[in-house]
């Protein structure tokens, strides 16, 4: 027996029962996608990638907490909105993606897969939507791509998945660029995104702990990843402050050279660096990371001679020389 709805949920259905079936082109909108689930931190993800401009502007929704679905080749926001009213009714995954499609009159166009913070899935691919097509979901994950090389793009990105352990935004990542490596979209590359929900995780309110978007690349997968290490890299870098101001000099200066190390074009990091190497007394040090920090970002000649942090050379040459460009 199905659970009873909200009325919230039953408008919205209705609603969707009504709207006007989408139209759809095939092979408008090849995709593939992963979707994931941690237990330990109670994260919820997605990574996709398409030969579209913009493919993490359609696919993509869920709640933190509840639920990450994707949607795709003939992407409808429907079954995330909807979705998550009828999980948090108390409807199963494949109840809600069952009732979702019988009220869809655009389903044949579709590729849905549901994944809940009980690591429940459910997953459809209609027989209709190009070649070649298909799902895979286990422990924690479902896996789905169309208008794909072949099936080894889904298994690859199934068995990285299986695979893999640490952060799951790493992990989705992984797993995307291993389908690719098999084929990925038969037509070709230009854009990705990775979302990772997280219950209240911003304020007590959002529930986005990270949000990327390369929405028209050449080098889609490499520039995800380039800006996922950057996130990585201030994450880090808060950890170094954390030590600096637990008078620990020698755990601030590892933790900044980490954050070097993970983005070498994240000025902030080169900048913490000068800072740790002047409280050490290794002013050479600093002066070269600093002048780094200029040439990456222009805007620090302007912003060094404010931070207090180097009050104490503001009126050394090189440092001088530094923020005057005239190296």
């Amino acid at each position: 027996m199905l659970p009873r709805l909200s009325c919230a949920a039953l408008v919205v259905l209705l609603l969707a029962r009504s709207a006007p079936a989408q139209q759809y082109q095939p092979g408008e909108e090849g995709t593939f996608s992963i979707i994931g689930r941690d237990a330990a931190t109670g994260e919820l993800g997605i990574a996709v990638h398409s030969k579209t401009i913009a493919v993490g502007a359609r696919t993509r929704g869920g709640k933190g907490g509840v639920a990450v679905f994707a949607h795709q080749s003939a992407s409808n926001p429907m079954y995330s909105t909807i979705g998550i009213e009828l999980l948090e009714a108390g409807m199963t995954p494949q109840q809600a993606l069952d009732m979702m499609l019988r009220s869809d009159e655009g389903r044949d166009s579709r590729q849905v897969a549901i994944l809940d913070i009980q690591g429940r899935t459910a997953a459809f691919t209609s027989t209709t939507i190009t070649d070649w097509k298909g799902h895979r979901c286990g422990a924690n994950y479902c896996a789905q791509g169309n208008t794909l090389t072949g099936p080894e793009v889904v298994e690859a990105m199934a068995r990285s998945f299986e695979a893999s352990t640490g952060p799951l935004a790493e992990r989705l990542l992984d797993a995307l660029e291993a389908g690719q490596a098999q084929g990925g979209d038969r037509r070709g590359v230009q854009s990705a995104s990775l979302m990772i929900l997280k219950p209240l995780t911003i304020a007590g309110f959002g529930d986005r702990a990270l949000d990327l978007r390369v929405d028209e690349h050449r080098t889609p997968f490499a520039e995800l990843r380039r800006i996922l290490n950057a996130v990585r890299s201030g994450e880090i870098l808060s950890e170094a402050s954390a030590r600096l101001a637990a008078k620990d000099l020698k755990g601030a200066m590892e933790k900044a050279l980490a954050a070097r190390d993970k983005s070498a074009t994240n000025d902030s990091a080169w900048v913490a660096l000068a800072n740790i190497h002047l409280l050490m007394g290794q002013k050479a040090e600093a002066m070269s990371a600093l002048a780094r920090a200029v040439e990456l970002n222009p805007a620090n000649k302007k912003q060094l001679p404010r931070n207090r942090d180097f009050e104490g050379v503001y009126h050394d040459p090189e440092f001088i020389r530094i923020v005057a460009g005239d190296r």
